[in-house]
């Protein structure tokens, strides 16, 4: 490619997985290897082990993740969390929206190139398994070209039968996720003929996962990922990005034994096309920054190998900034760094501080509305109020009410000791009596203390009113 041709925006004007004629351009990308490789393998491994081993981990007779959205009942990392800790749950995602973003601007599409679970199946379970059986990019660039023989025939079967199968296992694991591990080994136990509808549902999830593995690939990261197009407004001069380094790499020229290639004016770049042919998404990355790219490194091991045999210095294409290419510059920590590591900071801290002060009951107590205050003949003055009462643990708690300060009794309608059973919500009335010389005025602040047995759990302040 030569110097005038880097130099056009051509390659902006179409994505390269849809032909000149507007047809699927599908690609083969050449099987990866190298160091980065290696690293997101281990990544993979590990994340798709916690993806299908979370459902079956158990802690305090609880699923480790647990998201049934039908009982609205949330468990993640064994902390129970109900519709009440909606707040907890919106903090945690915008927490977790920062944390991307704050990392698009740092990193680039770390993201997607490392912990994108459509990345990780793809390139990590369905790409090996297709290496395996069809080959490498020009095996399966042959077979795809090929006439339906009995080999194209058994390899074909072979390769979607066992994606099918994936796929099926990948929508059980999220119907476990959403169930649990209990009611799936009860529905596989009844047989499918007693859940038709869960099975329906189970096939069209199927459907879906082997679908986007086996043709749509790709397009999900290009065409229906967000993502990818958002990324061109997090990213400035100073983001660590997949890229070329051009200053180093152009012109290009083919490699040729002992010649100085200096003196030839010629860059490090040999036009091998070795960075081409391993992209999942068919770009070339000496092109620049592009939406299709997902930063999965697979250039860069690419290219180190070819740099290592011409015995030219390896990190032609590498992580770094567009300031560290174009100046020489290093990575620094500018103002929009500094502002959203400060934002993303406070977000992890007051979303940890509310899951630690977290209480496993949530009570309210109101005075009712529109109702006075009331002297009783002994002289004391009541105020009646209305109770809610909410256990967000995983056990039934018994729990009594008392009143803290100031003096005076508390009587709950219906008895004074009630059983909030797991996830339920009980509420009542009560009355609170207090004498009139221990009021402070016509409202009195005062302190109602939720006990399960000895042990205090919730501290609810109201008001109390009175005569003046």
């Amino acid at each position: 490619m030569s110097e005038e041709i880097h130099d056009t925006e051509e390659f902006r004007d179409s994505v390269a997985t849809i032909n000149d004629e507007g047809k699927r351009n599908w690609i083969f990308p050449k099987k990866p290897s190298g160091r980065f490789y290696n690293a997101r393998t281990w990544v993979s491994i590990f994340l798709l082990a916690f993806l299908f081993g979370a459902p079956w981990i158990r802690l305090n007779d609880e699923p480790f993740m647990l998201f049934n959205v039908l009982e609205r009942k949330f468990i993640i990392f064994g902390i129970v969390f109900w519709p009440q800790d909606f707040h907890l749950f919106f903090l945690a995602m915008i927490t977790a929206v920062i944390f991307v973003v704050l990392f698009t601007v740092v990193y680039g599409r770390i993201f997607c190139g490392w912990i994108c679970p459509q990345t990780i199946f793809m390139e990590m379970v369905f790409r090996k398994i297709e290496y395996w059986i069809d080959g490498d990019r020009g095996q399966q660039k042959r077979l795809s070209n090929s006439k339906w023989t009995a080999e194209k025939i058994r390899k074909r079967a072979l390769k979607h039968t066992i994606f099918f199968i994936i796929s099926f296992l990948i929508a059980n694991t999220f119907l476990a996720y959403l169930i649990g591990t209990e009611e799936l080994l009860k529905l596989i136990s009844e047989g499918p003929t007693a859940n038709l509808g869960s099975l329906g549902a189970l096939l069209i999830f199927t459907t879906v996962f082997y679908f986007v593995f086996s043709w749509f690939r790709e397009q999900v990261c290009i065409v229906v990922c967000p993502y990818g197009r958002l990324q061109g407004v997090m990213l400035d001069r100073n983001s660590i990005i997949v890229a070329y380094d051009h200053k180093r790499g152009e012109g290009r020229g083919k490699w040729r034994k002992n010649e100085d290639r200096l003196t030839a004016g010629k860059g490090d770049c040999i036009d091998c096309g070795a960075c081409v042919d391993v992209c999942p998404t068919g770009i070339d990355i000496r092109n620049g920054t592009q939406l299709e790219c997902i930063n999965c490194t697979a250039c860069i091991d690419a290219c180190d190998i070819i740099m290592e045999k011409v015995e030219l210095p390896k990190g032609l294409i590498r992580y770094a900034s567009e300031n560290n290419i174009v100046e020489g510059t290093k990575p620094v920590m500018n103002i929009r760094r500094i502002a959203y590591s400060a934002v993303l900071v406070l977000m992890v801290t007051v979303t940890t501080a509310f899951l630690v002060n977290r209480s496993e009951l949530e009570a309210t107590i109101l005075r009712v509305p529109g109702v006075l205050y009331q002297t009783q003949d002994d002289g004391r003055i009541s105020n009646l109020y209305n109770f809610k009462m909410i256990n967000k643990s995983s056990d039934t708690i018994p729990v009594n009410v008392q009143l803290i300060e100031p003096r005076g009794d508390l009587m709950l309608i219906g008895g004074k000791e009630r059983v909030l059973p797991v996830g339920e919500l009980i509420e009542g009335t009560m009355f609170v009596y207090i004498d009139k010389e221990d009021l402070e005025s016509r409202t009195t602040h005062i302190k109602i203390g939720v006990y399960s047995g000895d042990r205090l759990i919730e501290t609810i302040k109201t008001n109390f009113n009175g005569p003046n």
